[in-house]
């Protein structure tokens, strides 16, 4: 894919982990700035990428479902799908089975704007490996638009990324 100038990259908005099997009401707190954070990157030009958990049949007898034995974004399910509040029209959809996308290499960009769920585990490392794959890019964190499975470990990745030369504000 060819280089932009801004990529707003949205993070594993499912269903399962907005009010789902791992949901949380700091989760649904956050959709409405996510899709406000959407249309305002939408006007200004952004790439928009989507990443979606994906995990098949047999999720718990994975290595990550010994350590998170809780089914969730099974290919195919309404908890899989992208909150429908969020406009993906003419958005990069990226499946992903673990928590960052090693394929990013193929996205290039000037700033890399990174949101979405949770801010503890997928969040904080898709923004590390973007910023280990494009040391020289912009890459930036919407803490309004973010949520972790706690408070605590949701500032613990934010104070994190913050260490590694992630903008985070």
């Amino acid at each position: 894919m060819e280089k932009v100038a801004k990529t707003l990259v949205v993070i594993d908005m499912q269903y399962d982990f907005i009010d789902g099997s791992l949901g949380s009401k700091d989760a649904e707190a956050i959709v409405p700035a996510v899709r406000e954070k959407i249309e305002s990157c939408r006007k200004e030009g952004y790439r928009i990428i989507f990443t979606r958990d994906t995990h098949h049949a047999g999720y718990l007898s994975t290595r990550e479902g010994s350590y998170l034995p809780v089914e969730h974004c099974i290919e195919g399910t309404h908890g899989w799908e992208i909150s429908s509040v969020l406009d993906t029209d003419g958005a990069v959809i990226i499946d992903k089975p673990a928590f960052g996308f090693t394929g990013w290499s193929e996205y290039p960009s000037d700033v890399f704007e990174v949101i979405g769920l949770c801010t503890d585990i997928c969040v904080v490392s898709n923004a590390l490996i973007l910023k280990a794959v494009y040391p020289e890019a912009v890459v930036r964190v919407d803490r309004r638009c973010c949520a972790g499975v706690t408070r605590e470990s949701h500032e613990a990745a934010l104070a994190t990324m913050k260490a590694c030369q992630v903008e985070v504000y």
